[in-house]
């Protein structure tokens, strides 16, 4: 007679039902809410990096036109704390949600391909950073660094290395073709796939078109500016060359164009804010 035992309880079916249990976590209600209040809270950084830089450009305003500067202006208000705990929850929610698709891809089916998954995942570590920041700010036991700050340090830690200039020019051209690459996909309505509206009106629908838009083109011009500057501190071996959004911004308005580019920016930076808040809304998540 065979002595064989067969396990056939919870602990032999364990790994499976735990798998099963985190993929509809990632796709649950829950899930889709916090998705939702992160894009509100990405939402409400862009419009307040946006006034800043207004006011940069109208009243040359020291405030910083960033995250920091944008984290700041929000623990200044009345209800500050309130608001500073809201966007550590908003952007607590963009990381979970970013990890889940990175684990579990989009609901799009180009969502489940490696290279997606591997975007999802670094914007996830971005957000994971970002709500570090304001939760630290929330706390009292620091505020978020500078995105110039950052820019310099990162610029400096590279160059110290052999083959510092080359990494850090490389880094520079991936971000200026980043930042095209955002300008290409707003510029041929990509995002709208992302989109359900069919409940919509045709006149919302085409004002969220058009936020998407000429948001998108303006967030992506930004990032093809930092990644310049990243190129040519490279090329000087100087880290003082790189900068950070509000470097990049407060540079605009040293062009021949004057303070009237950088209020364009910061008025596309503003409808990318706005178009966020519409993503919150109709975004398939």
């Amino acid at each position: 007679m065979s002595t064989r035992t067969v396990f056939r309880g919870p602990a032999f079916r364990g790994p499976a039902r735990t798998r099963r249990t985190a993929r509809r976590a990632a796709s649950s209600r829950g899930m889709a809410w916090l998705a939702r209040a992160g894009l509100v809270a990405r939402g409400l950084m862009y419009v307040l990096i946006g006034v800043i830089a207004i006011e940069i450009a109208i009243k040359g305003s020291h405030q910083q036109a960033d995250r920091t500067g944008a984290v700041r202006l929000v623990a200044h208000t009345g209800f500050g704390s309130f608001l500073l705990w809201l966007l550590v929850i908003g952007f607590a929610g963009l990381t979970l949600w970013r990890l889940s698709e990175a684990i579990w891809g989009g609901p799009e089916a180009d969502g489940r391909k490696g290279s997606k998954r591997l975007a999802n995942l670094a914007r996830a570590v971005f957000y994971a950073l970002v709500t570090y920041g304001i939760l630290k700010y929330a706390l009292g036991v620091g505020s978020p660094s500078s995105s110039d700050t950052q820019s310099q340090d990162l610029t400096a830690a590279a160059l110290k290395h052999t083959g510092g200039q080359v990494i850090v020019a490389i880094a520079g051209v991936v971000v200026v073709a980043a930042g095209l690459y955002v300008m290409y996909r707003a510029y041929q309505l990509k995002f709208l796939k992302h989109l359900r509206m069919g409940a919509a009106s045709p006149r919302t629908r085409k004002v969220v078109t058009r936020l998407g838009q000429i948001g998108g083109i303006a967030r992506g011009f930004v990032f093809g500016t930092i990644g310049i500057f990243l190129i040519i501190a490279a090329k000087d071996a100087n880290p003082r060359q790189a900068k950070g959004i509000d470097s990049a911004l407060r540079a605009l308005a040293h062009t021949p164009l004057g303070p009237w580019l950088l209020v364009i920016v910061a008025l596309g930076l503003l409808t990318f804010g706005v178009y966020s808040w519409c993503e919150a809304r109709w975004r398939a998540v």
